[in-house]
């Protein structure tokens, strides 16, 4: 059977992720049974869209439950030594995009946590990639969508 793919974690990921999935068998599931049973006391089933609703919700938590619990079964945290000033996995990076002529911070993670939205870019990503190993003051270039991107690492931190 082949090996499952190793999820890598920050110490802040995994306690995120910890802590999702102890609300949700704590609370969330609590709370969709009590709806449940509400719903189940209106009488016919058949045409009650809030019991209807209620077991939809039951299932998407499940099946969240069963996603965070293989996430943390295959879990590796990071903890690489710090070197100052070279990227690694869970560094604060924080970079001139030469391209675009403006400064851009990301935080280095596994592809578990990426979220572009908050700035957490992936290790995996063409970005991540061609940072990891880069010193303050290198130049990196990654090839984006019809162009080549450049960023100039400005300053690394450990998160």
């Amino acid at each position: 059977m082949a090996e499952a793919k190793k999820n890598i974690l920050t110490q802040e990921g995994l306690k995120t992720l910890e802590d999702e999935l102890q609300d949700l068998k704590v609370v969330k599931r609590k709370e969709v049974a009590q709806k449940i049973k509400e719903a189940r006391e209106q009488g016919d089933l058949s045409e009650n869209a809030e019991y209807d609703a209620a077991k939809d919700e039951q299932r998407d938590i499940e099946a969240r439950i069963e996603e965070l619990e293989q996430i943390l079964k295959n879990a590796e945290v990071i903890d690489e030594e710090f070197q100052h000033g070279v990227i690694s996995l869970g560094c604060l990076v924080k970079l001139e995009d030469l391209t675009f002529k403006e400064e851009v911070t990301y935080h280095i993670v596994g592809s578990t946590e990426a979220d572009i939205l908050n700035n957490k870019i992936s290790n995996e990503a063409p970005i991540g990639k061609a940072l990891l190993g880069a010193k303050i003051g290198d130049v990196v270039e990654v090839e984006g969508v019809g162009q080549v991107n450049q960023y100039k690492v400005l300053d690394v931190k450990r998160k």
